[in-house]
């Protein structure tokens, strides 16, 4: 489960976010950093159980730099008041594929399973797959467990208004053809974070998702 204490330190460094106060603090970000990272390792064995491919990877590389890239953005804050860890078949942070997802947040963590931001080439064939194969991705996103844990892939992003160039404006998958991005996200709240039945209600709220992550990735691998 994640510490009160890890979640307390990353509200004061949204309200401390500078290097000075941040390197006065180091000990506390290494103390949230390690307990993040213990959480992630006991989550992972538990997907492990159903998603053998993750591997063992080194966590260290899982997680995303607390360093934000400021270079070409309005918002100078050095640091991300998040941390973040990918379940992926990569065992980095990047890559194509769908993966699963661990955000930490104060008032705003998360679990999260699909393709985010996906490049040119991968937002086409998992068009393709969902339009070729609707009935194999509509059976995936009505079973109940799915739908109880996640409801449905998230619209919080960008939406095309029209279906894309080269599907019938009429497919029965058109609502998902328009859509960037193709994955599903579950609230956490802070109690339930920091809950000792936390770890467990992840896994078993991801091991719904299989089927998705399954089907994504396929289409992905085969491109």
């Amino acid at each position: 489960m994640i510490n009160p204490s890890t979640l307390e330190f990353l509200s004061e460094l949204r309200e401390n976010n500078y290097r000075e106060w941040f390197h006065s603090q180091k000990p506390r970000y290494e103390a949230a950093k390690t307990n993040v990272l213990d959480t992630a390792g006991q989550m992972l064995d538990g997907i492990r159980q159903f998603a053998p491919s993750l591997g063992f990877p080194d966590l260290r590389k899982c997680i995303y730099r607390i360093a934000r890239d400021t270079r070409f953005s309005v918002n100078k804050e050095p640091y991300k008041t998040n941390m973040g860890v990918v379940f992926s078949p990569s065992g980095t942070t990047h890559g194509d594929l769908s993966c699963y997802y661990m955000h930490v947040e104060p008032g705003g963590s998360f679990i999260s399973c699909g393709v985010y931001m996906p490049s040119a080439d991968v937002l086409k064939v998992v068009r393709k797959a969902i339009d070729d194969d609707w009935e194999e991705f509509e059976a995936i996103l009505n079973d109940k467990s799915f739908k109880k844990a996640f409801g449905d892939l998230s619209r919080e992003e960008k939406v095309l208004k029209r279906v894309p160039a080269g599907f019938a404006k009429d497919s029965p998958s058109a609502d998902y053809l328009k859509l960037y991005h193709f994955y599903v996200q579950q609230p956490v709240s802070d109690a339930q974070l920091c809950s000792e039945r936390y770890v467990a209600e992840a896994v078993q709220a991801f091991k719904t998702t299989k089927p998705l992550n399954d089907f994504l990735n396929r289409a992905i691998r085969n491109r």
